[in-house]
């Protein structure tokens, strides 16, 4: 019996063992890395169509189908766009890493493409994050910006589409875009960032919020 026990013991510590890691809070590209090789199943968001996963500390300020806005417990404000229009078409991946960035890189894990940029703005980041057909943006504190990337990672590694009810949506033509020219698989260059158009068509209670929330930004 006392062997058995030791035996058993020994299993469960080597496949706990397999599944554990170390985040670096200087190390955003080793974080990345980590996190978006591992696949994971966890989803408690779900919606017709796709579900992810929303990690503690992080909650909703508004939601529709296709787009939400979170606030985490350093109270910074994401901004996220699911495109399951692109992710049904299979449109490809054609960021350009931009060397004028504080961070860029293109991101291919577990047969997922994306990228992500980040962009120095004064005392705050601006973090464009695009995996898997989905967007996060968010201007970041820059003491939160290696937990910041952890949350946009734990949230889009677990975006999973269910095929099958977006062909039924999209052939019925029932979903809603946006009508602005917005492009997920480039950065911001002259155009509305998906954040810009959020804030601009969002109610003005919503906005009264965002003015009350918002990190001050001299361009």
């Amino acid at each position: 019996m006392k062997r058995l026990i030791v035996l058993l013991s020994i299993s469960i510590f080597c496949f706990t063992g397999c599944s554990v890691y170390k985040l670096d809070n200087t190390n955003i590209g080793k974080n990345i890395k980590i996190l978006l090789s591992h696949k994971t199943k966890m989803h408690n968001v779900n919606y017709d169509g796709y579900r992810y996963y929303l990690p503690k500390g992080v909650s909703f300020v508004s939601k529709d189908e296709y787009n939400a806005v979170f606030k985490d417990s350093n109270n910074n404000i994401y901004y996220m766009f699911v495109d399951a229009l692109s992710y049904y078409n299979k449109i490809e991946n054609t960021y350009e890493i931009s060397d004028k960035s504080h961070y860029s890189k293109i991101l291919n894990y577990n047969k997922k493409t994306g990228y992500i940029q980040i962009d120095e703005k004064k005392d705050c980041y601006f973090v464009q994050f695009v995996f898997n057909y989905v967007k996060i943006e968010a201007y970041i504190k820059k003491n939160n910006l290696a937990d910041a990337v952890d949350n946009m990672c734990y949230i889009l590694r677990s975006v999973k589409f269910n095929d099958s009810v977006l062909e039924s949506l999209i052939g019925e033509n029932v979903l809603s875009y946006q009508e602005e020219d917005y492009s997920l698989f480039k950065s911001k260059s002259g155009k509305e960032s998906y954040m810009e158009v959020v804030k601009r068509n969002e109610s003005d209670e919503y906005n009264k919020y965002l003015e009350d929330e918002k990190i001050d930004i001299d361009y």
